[in-house]
């Protein structure tokens, strides 16, 4: 205690026996034998009421008794439900929960996991994953400063995340194993791997890995299927030793758009779940032939690399042509590429305004921009006969077609002409410029697409160096051929773009959320966050009709649609308003991956338990987890003190002994005639 507040504290007492003094004993002649008891009453009555007055702090203790929490982590995937365990883990629950025992000892949680956290209201065992990891990580992170054992009700198969058992738990873990713990033999499909596209008439390889379980010799015969007939088919071995095998199918795209495909492994002997036999697929084919014409007038390393990036697919071809050499047939080619334009180019500049083709400009040291400025091609550049040196910076704002930052920053400088550069044409910049380590807002590169036409530009010469630089830095071509590609793709398409883009899966399996996000810009190209959008879904069976809403989220809109049955779907996305849609389809199957396993993944469960300082049970063993918990002496309550600083004068008793004090001394001197 502060020793001004001892100070005041005397100073407030000998203030109170002063007025008492005053009051019963100075100058009084006649004392009654009351009046000792009156002194005192008005002695601590007038103390009390200055201590009010000068209000001190005072430090209160409180003392909290604080449980170990026991989380339920309960599996509410619909694989559940197809062990037939939903009724067996809600009672298991209600067993354990209504233990007064445990009630005394914990404070009891819940919790139900799916494809994320959340805390247990009901239980429907219809979700369409399993994530167990998270739901560990997030109880761990929400008790991260209590005792906290945690039991996990799962069957222990887990179909996204990160693999539970060599998660780092901070709590022990008790796995109650619900499911089939027989193993039954059964062979499936655990993974198919196939690209998105392929080109009419190419080959395209689909690559499925097969597994099995069971330890006799077996055959089963595996198939691919597109509307009802084969179009592949193999015998596949297994044994004892060899549990697994992997098929790679080469298949023919002979049709152009989506097609569906399906999977398939027969049945073996006693074989039980049969669901995991068969998995759907589909490949849109893409009509894409495109022949680029090259016009040069010097010879560069870059043309090698355009040459190269370009027909890294094969459906493209390109023409390295000089500009002396060259015979004015522009229409076998839809891309042309002006490497180094000067006054050679006059006839092919003509023929391209005549023929509205589209065209790649790549400017360098030995352009002549006098010439390339008297042809009013919506750019020029004020250029002197001095070179230099140009970085790339990336722009994120880019809207023109979908292009990732593969590090342009760090890539080589180009080198052109140096002078300010003048676009009059709308156009979108893909990279700007970068002077010295100073960023502008000059172009690098940009891209036009006025009347039909076109077109691009690249100001600088040495893009050599960036497929080079690509390569040394994930060692592969790859992302700057698929940089070069998505350039080209766009000029040499001829097809107007698109206000509204609408991003949809072909394929969904069953009983999944249907999320679909579109984008939508104004005349200007500019993401337009003022319009309403709409899908209808059309059953293609049944001719059942949906109407669903878009919400607006991070400058795109997007739309989740649930409880649609398997079949196949067409769709349209309508700018409500405007007269603006887009078509697609996609076909929803039967595949459910929560009916992929035929039995509790037992030997993860273990794990994860002998890591965490946990032990296994089994469902029928709530007696047996009960005594687990009650005994072991690491779960404790603990006693938490706080200290609390409290004011005086929020002590109410004491005014009410105030008052208590001055109506007793009142009613005294009342009775004894002092009044």
């Amino acid at each position: 205690m502060q020793t001004t507040l001892i100070l005041f504290l005397i100073l407030a007492l000998l203030l109170g026996l002063a007025i008492a003094y005053f009051q019963y004993y100075f100058k009084v002649k006649n004392k009654l034998k009351i009046t000792a008891i009156l002194f005192v009453l008005k002695t601590l009555s007038v103390f009390l009421l200055i201590l009010l007055l000068i209000n001190p702090n005072i430090e209160k203790t409180n003392f909290t008794n604080i449980k170990p929490v026991l989380s339920f982590l309960v599996d509410n995937s619909n694989s559940v439900s197809f062990f037939k365990e939903d009724n067996n883990v809600e009672v298991f629950i209600k067993e354990l929960e209504s233990n007064k025992v445990i009630n005394n000892k914990f404070d009891v949680q819940k919790f139900s996991f799916a494809d994320d956290l959340q805390v247990l209201d009901s239980l429907s065992f219809a979700k369409n994953q399993t994530n167990i990891s998270d739901a560990i990580l997030g109880v761990n992170e929400l008790q991260n400063d209590k005792i906290s054992p945690i039991v996990l009700i799962s069957d222990g198969n887990q179909t996204i995340g990160q693999d539970y058992e060599f998660i780092n738990a901070k709590q022990p873990i008790y796995p109650i194993v619900i499911g089939d713990t027989t193993k039954y033999v059964d062979v499936k499909i655990s993974q198919l791997n196939v690209n998105k596209y392929s080109y009419i008439k190419n080959k395209f390889p689909v690559e499925v890995i097969l597994n099995y379980e069971g330890s006799k010799n077996v055959t089963a015969q595996f198939s691919i299927f597109s509307k009802g007939k084969t179009v592949f088919r193999k015998n596949v071995r297994f044994s004892d030793s060899k549990k697994s095998a992997t098929v790679t199918a080469n298949l023919t795209s002979t049709k152009e758009g989506l097609q569906y495909y399906t999977a398939s492994i027969s049945k073996i002997e006693n074989e039980k779940n049969i669901k995991n036999n068969s998995k759907s697929f589909s490949v849109e084919v893409i009509d894409e032939q495109t022949k680029v014409l090259l016009l040069t007038s010097v010879l560069h390393p870059d043309l090698g690399v355009f040459k190269k990036a370009i027909e890294s697919n094969k459906q493209r071809s390109v023409d390295i042509v000089n500009i002396e050499n060259f015979n004015n047939k522009l229409y076998d080619y839809q891309l042309i590429i002006l490497y180094q334009l000067n006054d050679k180019f006059n006839d092919v500049l003509s023929r391209i305004k005549q023929n509205n083709s589209n065209y790649l400009f790549v400017s360098g040291a030995n352009t002549d921009w006098n010439f390339i400025n008297q042809k009013q091609l919506g750019f020029r550049k004020n250029a002197i006969n001095e070179t230099e040196n140009y970085g790339a910076v990336f722009n994120d704002g880019f809207l023109t077609f979908l292009q990732e930052d593969i590090g342009f920053d760090n890539y080589p400088p180009l080198m052109d002409k140096f002078g300010e550069v003048n676009i009059s044409k709308e156009h979108q910049t893909l990279l700007y410029q970068n002077m010295n380590g100073l960023e502008t807002q000059q172009p690098l590169l940009a891209t036009f697409d006025i009347n039909n036409q076109k077109s691009g530009i690249l100001f600088g010469e040495g893009i050599w160096r960036w497929r080079a630089n690509s390569f040394l830095n994930t060692n592969s071509f790859e992302d700057f051929d698929k940089f070069i590609g998505n350039i080209v793709q766009f000029l040499a398409s001829n097809k107007k773009r698109n206000r509204l883009e609408v991003d949809a899966e072909s394929l969904y399996p069953a009983n999944s959320t249907i999320k679909i996000s579109a984008f939508y810009t104004d005349k200007n190209y500019q993401f337009d966050p003022r319009a309403s959008l709409e899908i209808t879904l059309t059953n293609t069976s049944t001719n059942a009709i949906t109407k669903v809403p878009f919400s607006l989220v991070n400058n795109a809109f997007k739309t989740e649609i649930e409880n649609l049955n398997p079949g196949d779907y067409t769709y349209q996305v309508t700018v409500l308003g405007q007269n603006i849609s887009k078509n697609g389809r996609f076909k929803i199957t039967d595949y459910n991956i929560e009916e992929q396993f035929t039995n509790a993944n037992i030997q993860k469960l273990q794990k994860l338990a002998d890591k965490t300082g946990g032990r296994l049970f089994y469902k029928n063993q709530v007696d047996e987890i009960t005594k687990e918990l009650l005994a072991n002496e690491s779960f404790y309550t603990v006693q938490k003190s706080t200290k609390k600083q409290v004011n005086l004068i929020d002590w109410q008793w004491i005014l009410f002994l105030i008052i208590a004090l001055l109506t007793a001394e009142w009613f005294l001197r009342k009775y004894f005639g002092k009044i």
